[in-house]
């Protein structure tokens, strides 16, 4: 179950380990899609075949697929219960350190790390994120994101 947590909590906050979320499946037609949105379409991704002879034994998810999954996953983490609007403000450190087998299934593990009240009314906070594969010692990804959110009017 999700943090529910309010944007004033939420800047008192100094640090808060939120856990990891539930295993959710990557599997061939999500990488085929992603590769259809990013017109990325090499064949380590979309060609299981080829793929089976290469370096990983099969397909594996674009980096970039894994992390576009990170906001839905933390969401499952972390709801901020009077958010009003919000931007992602950036990425700090992004490191794709194993790669994700088409068929793996792999998790966020985030951890707020730093807050700030906005002279605009906001709070920016920083989220450590690792991604992890289910039987995997190396994570497939991490990194630091930053969000920006502001209470509803």
């Amino acid at each position: 179950m999700a943090l529910a947590i309010t944007v004033a909590e939420l800047v008192e906050v100094s640090e808060l380990d939120l856990g990891a979320g539930s295993w959710r499946t990557v599997d061939q037609e999500r990488v085929n899609l992603f590769a259809d949105a990013t017109d990325d379409h090499q064949w380590i991704h979309v060609d299981p075949e080829r793929a089976a002879q290469g370096p990983f034994g099969g397909t594996i998810a674009h980096g970039y697929l894994t992390l576009s999954l990170v906001p839905a996953m933390l969401k499952e983490l972390m709801t901020i219960t009077d958010h009003g609007r919000g931007v992602n403000y950036g990425l700090d450190n992004v490191r794709f350190t194993a790669p994700v087998p088409v068929g793996a299934q792999i998790r966020l593990r985030a951890r707020i790390t730093e807050t700030g009240k906005r002279d605009d009314g906001g709070v920016r906070y920083r989220v450590a994120l690792t991604v992890e594969i289910k039987g995997q010692q190396r994570p497939a990804m991490v990194a630091e994101s930053i969000y920006i959110t502001y209470p509803k009017d």
